[in-house]
């Protein structure tokens, strides 16, 4: 770009948002107005008091010009569990929200495993790949793994240090059975299931054994997800043969960028309207059944070569990140539902901090078979 160029800097009212029906929206039809963009979310610690205040100061000052844009957000501590509708009608039922709601925000997961896989892949071995950047026998050729392990740790580090100035949002404060009972019904998109509610009052969390349970799957699951992860890169660059797909590091960071790819799309496109026809619990059961047949094909898609090869393993690859992730989402509503909401925070800490030791375990288990 020369230096007398500029970039035009995008007008709010250019932009085309999904409304919760996912319609599209251009945003264009509220120029004009006084605007006022937030993230909401049904199971926030400030839901009640934040969605109170924002019917107050649209009733008020709606007539002077101001609207309300709300797109909820499911991105931390999956505070928005249910689908976009499920949120449109939580807010507009509980607190007779009068303002837009828009399509929920959840494709962290996706980007990260876009951006995951495109580091490892692509910044593996930089000796061999950029010879002009990092000589021979240089560091870099020593130790071929070290810059995209260098990067991960690099974002985590801007990521922690950035916490610091995040907002507690979950605090302990009493809550009404309508509030918990409208929560469940988000959870499990299935307002009259009463056989699937429950909720422990207060307990100690490690003899409640619905949360536990549910911990003991998704960390089983986490060990495999990991394993499965060391073992297919292993794999997929082994020689064929030995059984491996004879592929490079690059091949590699291209499968699983493109099943990263794919599961922005189906979690944008086809996980809300699955999960509303099934439930989120009965979707990850489906998805769990689904995935055996899937891994137990691998060994045969070895077999396969040239461009066939590459079609059906970016098309296993894609399926086996969708199913998981079906799973892991099931997984975290029942450890959510199975604990009030006061006491999520400390349910969340001990699955995450269980899983991290299960993950440690997964590496070492996949690299050693």
């Amino acid at each position: 770009m020369g230096a007398s160029q500029s970039v035009s800097e995008k007008s709010i009212s250019e932009f085309t948002v999904k409304d919760a029906k996912g319609k599209d929206v251009n945003l264009s039809s509220y120029k004009g107005k006084v605007l006022l963009i937030v993230n909401v979310a049904s199971k926030c610690g400030f839901t009640n008091s934040n969605y109170t205040q924002l019917t107050d100061l649209y009733s008020r000052y709606k007539d002077k010009g101001l609207e309300i844009l709300a797109f909820p957000c499911n991105q931390f501590l999956n505070q928005e569990p249910g689908s976009s509708e499920d949120a449109e009608q939580f807010a507009c039922t509980r607190f007779k929200a009068e303002y837009p709601i828009f399509g929920k925000l959840s494709a962290a997961w996706g980007i990260g495993l876009v951006i995951g896989p495109a580091l490892g892949g692509y910044l593996a071995q930089p000796a061999v790949k950029y010879p002009h950047l990092f000589p021979k026998d240089s560091f870099w050729d020593k130790f071929p793994y070290f810059l995209p392990s260098l990067s991960v740790s690099a974002f985590a580090f801007v990521v922690a240090i950035a916490c610091i100035w995040l907002p507690e949002t979950l605090h302990n404060h009493p809550l009404s059975n309508e509030s918990i009972d409208d929560a469940e019904a988000l959870e499990t998109g299935n307002i009259s299931n009463d056989d699937d509610k429950i909720i422990q009052k207060d307990e100690n969390l490690f003899l409640n054994w619905p949360l536990m349970s549910s911990i003991i799957v998704y960390n089983i699951f986490s060990l495999y997800n990991v394993a499965y992860q060391e073992v297919f890169s292993l794999w997929a660059v082994s020689p064929g043969r030995f059984g491996g797909l004879n592929f490079t590091t690059d091949n590699v960071g291209d499968v699983l960028a493109i099943s990263g790819i794919g599961l922005i799309v189906s979690q944008l496109f086809l996980y809300p309207s699955l999960e509303r026809a099934f439930g989120p619990i009965k979707f990850a059961r489906i998805s769990a059944v689904l995935s055996i047949p899937l891994l137990q094909s691998y060994p045969s898609i070895a077999m396969l070569s040239g461009i066939t090869l590459y079609l059906v393993i970016n098309i296993a690859s894609l399926l086996k990140n969708v199913l998981s992730m079906t799973i892991i989402t099931g997984l975290f509503i029942m450890q959510n539902r199975a604990v009030e909401q006061h006491q999520r925070g400390a349910a969340n800490g001990i699955a995450m901090t269980i899983m991290s030791i299960f993950k440690a375990i997964g590496p070492a288990g996949g690299g050693a078979v």
